[in-house]
């Protein structure tokens, strides 16, 4: 079995905690990126508790040191928790402006890093492609079934995954060597991610990862589209994903020429004659 995530540790001690190691274990709980900023002195005068409550918190979450308690905090701080960034002294209303110059920081900086080349050749391999899948969890699953839904103007053979009571094995059975995967790996990324994507590696496919910032370049797929996801609040922005998503796709339907025109023209007749907009 794995061990606890330091988080879960503060969670399942909180109960039978004393009170002065509950004060410590309630901040700790809702401020963990605490933890990974300050130090044990620190963290006490944060708490108003002594160093000595420090020392037997973090023997009650079962680590030998606060240094270790420490590292496990910065661990999944990595690892993509949004709450690691909320701080006990930032309680001042953000101006909404502030959301606005990230999220147009975080366009410009992924648009800009991603060569109009780049865009063309998976452009045309979507087109090409014997079937395109999509394939995204957590925020990237209505993210893979936008994609899926904008990409259905001009590709007919496109789906989004996961189907509900469908396993993925299901899927990755299916996918050849003449396909594209679009796979989406944003923060914070299921444990089986590693997984899926060696699978999807190995099966030949043409590979389009879309990540955020976090995930290192992978040279093993065929496009790495790293987003800029930063944010003054509590969660991750996913404004830039949405900013390369519609050049992507504008961009397919510019290269589907005369047939891309066509489909268009057939879905709007559709859409007319059973009156559905």
């Amino acid at each position: 079995m794995p061990e606890s995530s330091f988080l879960s540790r503060v969670h399942d001690a909180l109960p039978d905690l004393h009170p002065a190691e509950r004060k410590l274990g309630e901040l700790v709980r809702d401020f963990p990126g605490e933890v990974a900023s300050y130090s044990a002195s620190e963290l006490a005068k944060l708490a108003d508790v002594s160093n000595a409550t420090v020392s037997r918190f973090v023997r009650r979450l079962g680590y030998t040191s606060y240094e270790e308690a420490r590292r496990d905090a910065r661990l999944e701080k990595t690892h993509g928790s949004r709450r690691f960034l909320a701080a006990v002294r930032d309680t001042a209303p953000r101006d909404p402006l502030t959301y606005a110059d990230t999220d147009t920081l975080n366009v410009s900086k992924t648009i800009e890093s991603i060569p109009q080349e780049t865009v063309d050749d998976l452009a045309k391999v979507l087109l090409s492609a014997r079937k395109v899948w999509v394939i995204g969890f957590r925020a990237g699953a209505p993210l893979a079934h936008y994609t899926q839904w904008q990409l259905l103007q001009v590709i007919e053979n496109i789906v989004a995954l996961p189907n509900h009571g469908q396993t993925m094995g299901e899927h990755l059975a299916g996918i050849q060597s003449n396909d594209l995967v679009i796979f989406f790996g944003l923060r914070r990324r299921i444990s089986q991610f590693d997984n899926i994507l060696s699978r999807l590696i190995s099966s030949g496919a043409s590979l389009a990862l879309i990540s955020d910032e976090s995930l290192p370049l992978n040279k093993e797929v065929t496009w790495h589209l790293r987003c800029a996801t930063d944010s003054p609040g509590p969660l991750f922005s996913h404004v830039s994903v949405m900013a390369l998503l519609n050049l992507v796709v504008n961009r397919t339907i510019d290269l589907a020429g005369e047939s891309g025109r066509q489909r268009l023209a057939a879905i709007e007749a559709a859409n007319d004659a059973l009156d559905e907009l």
